[in-house]
């Protein structure tokens, strides 16, 4: 189910074709449900933030009857929403976990500031995970676990390399978005070269060095070549290239272990 006003996943895949980009697409079907996930209970809210993202909703699950033993943040890809997460089943593994989950509306800026003023990653991390901690009764110092798809996976990375290891205990990033060169870049990811480079996860992998990183991606996504690269690049990763390709059963299908692999090191 697509919600009004959005271009369906597959006519979005082939007008990018067309348009000879890379595909960029992640969550546009997935934000479909509504409800609490089994074991968990779910609130939401708004937020009130100076980064341009002011009324972004987002959706927190924790399980229910017990205190949540940590925080996973969960990025969508582009096209997606705070319902995301919750439509490929990463909120299912909250009640075995034991871990909280939290989603927000991040807009299609890949995660970083733009030159129309938002900033989504500043809004993640000054704005929704305080807030998540505290709705969650964990001390503010709690580190967190980060995860995403697609443009999501990019953002992960992103938001795990400017945090530092002090507050991230492990990052997954599925099918991530990722370009070697500015030149491969849609034009929707960075603002311009410079934009590019300043945000590059190649540019960044010693901020990475260290820290757990999980990174899953289909064998026939088209981002897989660039997921590889960046393994070689990250000593002590922990890599998932399988068959599929990007899509949502696929990341439906590694939502719980990815869950499970970061409740091992909260």
């Amino acid at each position: 189910m697509s919600r009004p006003g959005r271009i369906p996943r597959r006519s979005a895949l082939r007008a990018a074709i067309a348009l000879g980009t890379a595909v960029t697409l992640g969550g546009t079907l997935a934000g479909c449900r509504t409800s609490a996930p089994s074991g968990a209970v779910l609130s939401d809210g708004t937020l009130d933030d100076g980064h341009g993202g002011n009324g972004a909703r987002w959706r927190l699950a924790v399980p229910e009857g017990t205190a949540p033993r940590g925080l996973v943040v969960a990025l969508h890809g582009f096209g997606g929403d705070a319902d995301a997460a919750f439509g490929l089943g990463y909120g299912d593994a909250v009640a075995a976990t034991g871990l909280a989950l939290v989603s927000v509306d991040g807009g299609n800026g890949y995660w970083h500031a733009r030159r129309d003023s938002t900033d989504s990653g500043a809004m993640v991390r000054e704005d929704l995970i305080p807030t998540a901690l505290d709705r969650c009764g964990l001390p503010a110092s709690t580190r967190v676990g980060l995860l995403g798809w697609s443009m999501g996976g990019f953002g992960a990375l992103l938001l795990a390399g400017d945090l530092g290891p002090a507050r991230v205990n492990g990052v997954v990033a599925a099918s991530a978005a990722l370009w070697r060169t500015a030149a491969e870049t849609p034009a929707v990811a960075f603002d311009d070269r410079g934009d590019f480079e300043r945000h590059s996860i190649f540019g960044r992998v010693a901020r990475l060095a260290g820290m757990p990183v999980r990174l899953d991606c289909g064998e026939s996504d088209p981002f897989i070549r660039a997921n590889r690269a960046l393994a070689e690049q990250l000593p002590g990763v922990e890599t998932h290239f399988e068959p599929g390709g990007h899509e949502d059963d696929w990341w439906r299908a590694h939502a719980a272990a990815e869950m499970t692999w970061l409740a091992a090191r909260a």
